[in-house]
């Protein structure tokens, strides 16, 4: 009966956001700017616009921009002005920009070639929206945190190449930042690693629903490839390379490296005390640090209880405890966490956890916390209390296999569910919690889990259009943002996911847009 009052509730609310879109003053923009004056007039984009640059890599977007300023222009003859300035100079924030529009001519200018690309971005989504005739206004803008972040889990289940091209276009278009790319855990190994070729030979086998799927994975050559797409759209891409539990895809394919585990979990962790395990992850790290020039490591270090049964029953594990004073199993974890810290830093990298690394005693200038258990609010406040870094991403509401509406029955429930308005509105409900560490605060994370997402068209579902929420509460600052503005300029990006071909769920008519299918299996998240 909660869930649905709750649903009647975001109906009606959003209905009634549809019916007033006239009333609507702002400017359509996603994320919303942190200040937009209005001006008289308009600017058009027609046949004979000139796109201009003070050089350097302005001229390389002004030329990008001219390009796709082509696909929404005006039917006009209209000659004006668009020009892009790069000046680190001119004291504009990190990744911030300023906007004037004339009815003559445009200036995008920044002090850095992330602020200028966000200019651009958002000039050829005014453009899109209003059909090539622009209100004049100044748009001064700069986002709220540095970490605005997508993950998608592809050891689940494979989308390939030119799916993740596409969600790093969108993820520009939002000015998101972080691509964070889960290619490594029970079900498969997507990333090729030369030194180890069974990784992908027998690792890459299967998936979630179905373990004798044929392989599929990255070769190194495509990891470059869209490694160098993300860039261009000033997007970094964090791997992750999970341990010392979620393993089974490499321990059924180096089984010499595995800490044990029953029944469904087996091979579920590496063995945590031989030597040639800490070698094995040493060499995947050198080659994933060749592909990947993120500062970060994503190590997991999550839910390693699922399956360390044998931990508790291999004398060498036992003796292990003993010998290096651990007490017990969790403090056996932990030393293993503590060692790929310091194989990470010494590498040049910073390790990134999820927060049970908090308990593990790894110092806060080797690691970065993603919070990620909405329930353990005290996990937050601990890692913070404790000096490191946060990314917020927690269940409730930035997981993406969360249901999205009440009528829905694929994915996951946690005493409720994510709909788009909760992204919204996040981080407020918790950011008291953070009073006094906001600067430990790097930003937050939309994190889609794919155990119910098999292809292309649930994933669009349930990433849109939950994904613009995600863009407008890491980049809009709290005083600027109004949900239920947000709401209401939301039809116009439901418009452009069509343009683009993209499915998606409709929280203004849900029966228009049916939930995709998907498949099902008992296992330990089906209802959490």
């Amino acid at each position: 009966m909660k869930i649905r009052n709750l649903e009647r509730r975001i109906v009606i609310v959003a209905m009634a956001c549809l019916f007033s879109l006239p009333m609507v003053s702002q400017v359509s923009l996603f994320p919303t700017p942190v200040e937009v004056r209005k001006a008289e007039g308009h600017f058009m984009v027609g046949r004979n616009l000139q796109v201009g640059s003070n050089g350097g890599y302005a001229a390389l977007l002004a030329g990008k921009l001219g390009e796709e300023l082509k696909e929404v222009s005006a039917d006009t003859r209209a000659s004006g002005e668009v020009f892009l300035e790069l000046n680190e100079l001119a004291g504009l924030p990190d990744e911030g920009y300023t906007m004037e529009v004339t009815p003559a001519k445009v200036v995008l200018k920044a002090s850095s070639a992330a602020g200028l690309f966000y200019a651009k971005e958002t000039f050829l989504q005014l453009a899109e929206t209003a059909g090539g005739k622009i209100r004049c206004c100044r748009i001064a803008d700069a986002p709220r945190y540095s970490w605005r972040g997508f993950m998608l889990d592809e050891s689940r289940h494979f989308f390939g190449k030119e799916k993740v091209k596409q969600y790093l276009d969108m993820m520009a278009s939002l000015k998101l930042n972080v691509f964070h790319w889960h290619l490594t855990d029970e079900p498969g190994w997507r990333i090729e690693i030369k030194k180890y070729p069974k990784l992908t030979s027998e690792g890459a086998v299967g998936n979630w629903h179905d373990p004798k799927a044929p392989a599929q994975f990255y070769t190194q050559d495509d990891i470059r490839e869209i490694v160098s797409y993300a860039a261009e759209r000033h997007i970094m891409i964090l791997p992750e390379f999970d341990m010392p539990g979620h393993a089974t895809a490499v321990c059924r394919s180096y089984p010499e490296v595995s800490g044990g585990g029953e029944g469904k979990w087996e091979g579920f962790t590496f063995h945590p005390c031989k030597e040639e395990t800490f070698e094995f992850i040493s060499h995947i790290f050198d080659e994933i640090i060749s592909l990947f020039p993120s500062p970060y490591i994503h190590v997991g270090g999550d839910e390693v209880h699922f399956g360390n049964q044998s931990w508790y029953t291999d004398p060498e594990i036992q003796q292990f405890i003993k010998d290096k004073n651990l007490g017990n199993e969790v403090g056996l974890e932990h030393y293993f966490i503590r060692r790929i810290a310091d194989m990470v830093a010494s590498k040049g990298k910073t390790m990134i956890g999820w927060d049970e690394i908090v308990d593990a005693g790894v110092s806060p200038e080797k690691a970065v916390v993603m919070w990620w258990r909405h329930d353990r609010k005290h996990q937050l406040v601990k890692a913070l209390e404790n000096g490191y870094k946060v990314i917020m991403t927690p269940r409730r509401p930035l997981y993406g296999d969360f249901v999205q509406y009440g009528q829905h029955t694929v994915g996951r429930f946690w005493d409720g569910y994510n709909p788009i308005e909760d992204i919204c509105r996040f981080p407020e409900p918790i950011i008291h919690l953070a009073q006094g560490y906001e600067d430990q605060l790097m930003g937050l994370q939309f994190s889609m889990w794919t155990e119910r997402v098999a292809d292309e068209k649930r994933l669009d579902f349930m990433t849109f259009p939950r994904l613009a929420a995600v863009a407008e509460s890491a980049w809009t600052p709290a005083k600027k943002k109004d949900c239920s503005l947000f709401m209401q300029k939301l039809p116009k990006f439901l418009k452009l996911l069509d343009r683009l071909g993209i499915y998606y769920f409709n929280p203004f008519q849900p029966d228009a847009t049916p939930e995709p299918d998907a498949p099902d299996k008992d296992d330990v998240l089906k209802n959490g």
